[in-house]
């Protein structure tokens, strides 16, 4: 009969790669619509008018309340007070 050789594993350290570099850590703002906009507190138009975050936010916060204080249209709300006060501007 055949003899079954069993293999065994090798005792030889094995070789590491250097630990890759990491990248630094950006600052993030807190608040990510800030970061996005022209200032922290206005928004430019092509008029020259700004309005600022907190006029966008008591427009978009009346928009959900007309639409019953349902939850996951935040967004659409907010694009939609930013066009209504730049179609005003």
């Amino acid at each position: 009969m055949a003899e079954i050789t069993k293999k065994t594993k090798s005792t030889a350290p094995k070789a590491t790669t250097a630990a890759k570099p990491r990248k630094s850590a950006s600052k993030k703002t807190a608040d990510p619509v800030a970061a996005n906009t022209v200032s922290e507190n206005h928004h430019a138009t092509k008029q020259g008018r700004s309005f600022s975050q907190d006029e966008v936010a008591r427009l978009a916060h009346s928009y959900w309340q007309q639409r019953g204080h349902k939850h996951g249209h935040h967004m659409e709300d907010w694009f939609r007070a930013e066009q209504e006060l730049r179609s005003k501007a």
